[in-house]
C-alpha cells in the first residue's frame, strides 16, 4: 500500500512538473538571453602561394552571445543571435596579439524536457567581417577579414517556476577566415581554418508571445 502511495506521488509530481515547466518550450513562446563562453582552439593557415602552409599556435578566447528565439513547434525554436569573440595568442619570438570579431546569424534548438530540466541540441551559423591594421615589411596595411562559422553541440537547462533557465552548453565550432595582403607588390590571399571545443554558461528567459 505504501509503495502504491509513493508511486502515485511520484506520478503526480511528474505530471505537475511537465504542466508547469514543460510549457516554457511550447509552440508560440519566446526565449531571450545570453551566454558567456571560454575556449581554446587550434588552427591551420594557408596562402595562395603554392606550397605555403603552416600550423598556428593554440590560442585562448572568450565570447558573449546574446540571442532571441521563437518556438515554431513544441520544443523546437528558431532564432537570431550575435557572437562577440575576443581572442589572444602568443607566437614564438613575438609579442602577444589580440583580436576581436563580431558574428551574426541564425540558430536552432531542440529540447527534451523532463520535470524542471531539459536536454537540448543546438546548431548555429554565423558570418561577419573584421578590420585590422597590420604591419608587413615596414608598411602599415588595413586588412578586411571575411569570416564564416558554424557550431553544434548538446546542452542542459534547469528551469525556475518563473520562466528563467540556467544552462550549460558544450559545442564544437568550425570557422574559416580569409583576407588579402600585399607583400612586396604581390597580392597574397590568406585562409585560416579553426577547430574549437567551447564551453559556455548562460541565462535564458522564456515567455509567452502576445495573444490576439
Amino acid at each position: 500500500m505504501k509503495l502504491i502511495k509513493v508511486f502515485s506521488l511520484v506520478l503526480l509530481f511528474g505530471i505537475f512538473s511537465q504542466s508547469v515547466f514543460g510549457q516554457f518550450t511550447d509552440r508560440g513562446r519566446f526565449m531571450l538571453g545570453s551566454a558567456v563562453g571560454f575556449a581554446t582552439n587550434s588552427s591551420k593557415t594557408s596562402f595562395s602561394t603554392p606550397g605555403t602552409e603552416g600550423e598556428e599556435p593554440q590560442n585562448t578566447q572568450w565570447n558573449v552571445s546574446p540571442y532571441i528565439g521563437y518556438f515554431l513547434f513544441d520544443n523546437f525554436t528558431l532564432g537570431i543571435g550575435l557572437d562577440y569573440t575576443s581572442s589572444s595568442e602568443t607566437r614564438a619570438g613575438e609579442e602577444k596579439t589580440k583580436d576581436s570579431d563580431l558574428l551574426f546569424g541564425p540558430f536552432t534548438r531542440y529540447y527534451l524536457p523532463f520535470g524542471d530540466k531539459a536536454l537540448f541540441l543546438q546548431g548555429n551559423f554565423g558570418f561577419g567581417n573584421s578590420s585590422d591594421n597590420l604591419t608587413v615589411d615596414g608598411t602599415n596595411q588595413n586588412i578586411n577579414t571575411n569570416i564564416l562559422a558554424f557550431g553544434v553541440g548538446p546542452g542542459f537547462t534547469i528551469f525556475s517556476s518563473d520562466g528563467i533557465g540556467l544552462e550549460a552548453l558544450v559545442k564544437y565550432n568550425y570557422a574559416k577566415s580569409q583576407f588579402d595582403l600585399d607583400i612586396q607588390g604581390v597580392k597574397t590571399t590568406t585562409t585560416t581554418k579553426t577547430n574549437q571545443i567551447a564551453l559556455s554558461l548562460g541565462v535564458q528567459i522564456y515567455f509567452a508571445g502576445l495573444k490576439r
